[in-house]
């Protein structure tokens, strides 16, 4: 596994700094307590809607069908950094095709997050927690399109799922980084997406969040639209943060470059902060991913 994402950071003052670049806009769904911002583009409202375009077929999909391991097909796992440690302080071992930490039964993908120490494997950096990162690098990327996964995400303090698409080629920040969900256990109700490029990463990327108070406990449609014009991320078709193309370079946009999709479930770290070890096992559950594009 390449490591093309080294210098990704965040802090822990993400979700109150993200900002608005030129020729973008962003909606804080009802109930988020946030201000809204436009740019050089019409309001979003809380009717506007995000479901799979017309002239749309789906081109790739796992329904998690097959009781066992992920698929190795269209699955791998992103364990290359634990022996110096994950990025942004985080405290987790992600394990490899191991059941404990990622398996499929009933219909649906369980990552499991524990509290352990498996100091036996040879790439183990010290962590006294397990993880897995799933990735489809090397087997499936995309340029473009309708992204669609069904998930009831983790609660507890310390966690910090995610759901993301990074750029197949290249250095971070310059690849573009497209996070379709992110949430933190300390408020779980507090669901944000963000673009990260060039002239915005870290704590400085554009994002947006809503609030889904039953994020933990039920089954929720985490969605982004992907054109060359603009990329919309919305919750159940509610869209809550649009980026334009502002047709000035890659700096602000690097979107017309394949990028392959991460499922993950970190722990602690510069965002997921301070842990909670009475909150394990915790699991995030995925009963698909969808992806759809233009039909040629």
């Amino acid at each position: 596994m390449k490591q093309l994402h080294t210098a990704r950071r965040r802090s822990m003052s993400a979700l109150s700094t993200m900002s608005v670049m030129p020729v973008i806009f962003t909606m804080l769904l009802a109930g988020c307590g946030g201000e809204a911002h436009s740019q050089a583009a019409p309001a979003v409202t809380a009717t506007t809607s995000l479901t799979v375009p017309d002239g749309y077929t789906l081109v790739w999909s796992d329904e998690f069908a097959v009781n066992g391991l992920p698929d190795t097909t269209k699955w791998t796992y992103d364990t290359g950094m634990n022996k110096q440690g994950w990025h942004n302080h985080e405290l987790q071992y992600y394990s490899r095709a191991r059941a404990d930490n990622s398996q499929i039964r009933d219909g649906k993908l369980f990552i499991t997050a524990r509290k352990e120490a498996l100091n036996g494997e040879a790439d183990w950096g010290g962590q006294n927690y397990t993880s897995a990162r799933l990735t489809t690098q090397d087997k499936q990327d995309w340029t473009y399109g309708y992204f669609e996964i069904r998930a009831k995400l983790p609660c507890g303090k310390g966690s910090w799922p995610a759901i993301w698409m990074l750029g197949s080629k290249g250095d971070w920040p310059a690849m573009g980084e497209l996070d379709i969900m992110e949430q933190i256990g300390k408020e779980p109700a507090n669901v944000f997406s963000t673009i990260h490029t060039t002239a915005g990463s870290g704590a400085n990327g554009t994002g947006a969040n809503t609030q889904i108070p039953d994020a933990c406990t039920a089954f929720h449609k985490y969605q982004m639209l992907w054109t060359g014009e603009q990329i919309s991320f919305g919750v159940d078709g509610k869209i809550h943060l649009i980026y334009a193309n502002p047709h000035t370079g890659l700096a602000r946009w690097p979107f017309d470059a394949p990028q392959f999709l991460i499922l993950n479930i970190a722990i602690g770290g510069d965002l997921g902060g301070a842990v909670d070890d009475s909150v394990f096992p915790i699991q995030m559950e995925i009963d698909y991913v969808r992806v759809y594009q233009k039909s040629k």
